[in-house]
């Protein structure tokens, strides 16, 4: 359909007319718009949804029965996806209308507020990482290591060397998004080995060599293992001039050795720990850097400067993504960010205060290790595995087979992840700790 000036009407993203639309295909030598895109015949969409009509109350009672099939568990379950409870205050104050419209604060005439908030939340970053630039951030721990691998090989360009090295005990599915990353980066991977649950810092010191760009370790580990060698894991790595990264959470951070004191260049891993529920595959990714390595930061950093009235005001200082921004010059193709959910895990943090926050990493640290000694005093249960202190969660051996054990403990109304045929994982925080006693009972009658 047509205006009276021969412009299209009905789509605001198609403004152009017919004869506009025809000029631009013959330009390129395509048939049709259609022409232009490569869809299977099979996912085309063919004018109908499949979906029979029906009235609210029927789908409200369809969408209820569908939740009721959920197994109802209270989970012990960890591995980077870490529950800790989220104030209404956050949910209330998040859920404004000036938040949940606001997309990427390009025009900081009308988003002061928002971007506001996002400078306080890289400014809390700043605090617990103790490096000076802390961006706005990730999509999740996943996309920030790979951004840090990234990072450190345009570090490297024109020079010797293209493998990341990172622990043995690492997420697979970091793991996943990090070899993505780096195929096309031309990039490779190297594993070290672990002892007893933290770095072997002699094999490490083995494997780094002039081809490393980068050393990646974590504290806490995905096994709950607090790493204690972190200043001798960044002197290896400077010696031969690669960067050491570190994963951690905002949780842990508040409590654990402050990165930059170890020697860490990057620290990346889950801020989402806090403001957000568990929702198992979303997460808020941290990025914080030392200041020379402020023009490879990627995605956004908020800065504050002063208006035309000398009045204290806030803008996006820097964006290195491709799109309209950079483009060719881009050091990051990361898009859209998670400024909405950056913004809940600063309330949190804001709302839990130093204090607080302190209190609720100290809690992470003795509530795994009394769990763990309860564990140990079942027969045939060992726990936890590695002679180290841990955060939220360990690794237990079972003397029977822990797939069974795992099966067993779901009957009962419990989730625990499973590792192998003899060894699960179990993650305790100040949502479930109220169940520890109930768990331990299960645990003595499977195992």
């Amino acid at each position: 359909m047509t205006a009276g000036n021969g412009r299209r009407v009905g789509s605001p993203y198609a403004p152009h007319t017919d004869a506009d639309e025809a000029a631009m295909l013959d330009a390129i030598g395509a048939e049709s718009a259609e022409a232009l895109f490569d869809i299977p015949e099979e996912v085309r969409f063919d004018g109908e949804f499949g979906i029979e009509p029906t009235d609210e109350q029927e789908l409200r009672q369809s969408i209820a029965d569908l939740f009721a099939q959920n197994d109802d568990l209270v989970e012990f379950l960890g591995r980077g996806h870490h529950a800790h409870y989220v104030p209404s205050l956050v949910s209330d104050l998040s859920r404004r209308s000036e938040f949940l419209t606001s997309y990427t604060q390009y025009q900081p005439e009308i988003t002061q507020g928002f971007l506001q908030v996002l400078f306080e939340y890289q400014s809390m970053l700043v605090e617990l990482t103790g490096l000076p630039v802390a961006n706005c951030s990730m999509y999740d721990a996943a996309t920030g290591l790979a951004e840090a691998a990234l990072l450190a090989n345009r570090l490297r360009r024109g020079a010797s060397g293209h493998r990341v090295l990172v622990p043995e005990h690492i997420h697979d599915g970091r793991l996943g998004v990090l070899e993505n990353y780096l195929d096309g980066a031309e990039m490779e991977i190297g594993e070290y080995p672990m002892d007893d649950g933290a770095v072997d810092v002699d094999a490490l010191a083995d494997l780094v060599d002039d081809e490393t760009v980068m050393v990646y370790a974590e504290s806490p580990t995905v096994r709950g293992v607090i790493e204690e060698n972190l200043s001798e894991i960044g002197a290896i790595a400077h010696d031969n001039e690669a960067l050491f990264c570190l994963g951690s959470d905002v949780v842990a951070l508040a409590l654990l050795e402050e990165p930059a004191s170890v020697g860490a260049d990057v620290v990346v891993g889950e801020a989402g720990a806090l403001g957000l529920g568990t929702a198992y595959g979303m997460g808020l990714g941290i990025f914080a850097t030392r200041e020379k390595f402020l023009r490879q930061v990627p995605g956004r950093l908020v800065g504050v400067s002063e208006d035309a009235a000398d009045m204290r005001a806030f803008t996006l200082t820097l964006q290195t993504r491709e799109q309209h921004i950079r483009k060719e010059r881009a050091t990051s193709n990361i898009c859209t960010n998670q400024a909405w959910v950056a913004l809940r895990t600063a309330m949190h943090i804001a709302w839990l205060g130093p204090d607080r926050l302190v209190n609720l990493a100290t809690d992470a640290v003795t509530d795994a290790r009394d769990l763990a000694e309860r564990l140990d005093d079942i027969s045939g249960i060992q726990a936890p595995v590695y002679d180290r202190h841990h955060f939220r969660e360990f690794v237990a051996h079972t003397d029977q087979p822990a797939p069974a054990i795992v099966e067993d403990l779901e009957d009962r109304g419990f989730a625990v992840h499973l590792l192998d045929d003899h060894h699960l994982q179990v993650c305790v925080s100040d949502v479930n700790a109220h169940a520890a006693d109930d768990l331990v009972a299960a645990f003595e009658e499977v195992a």
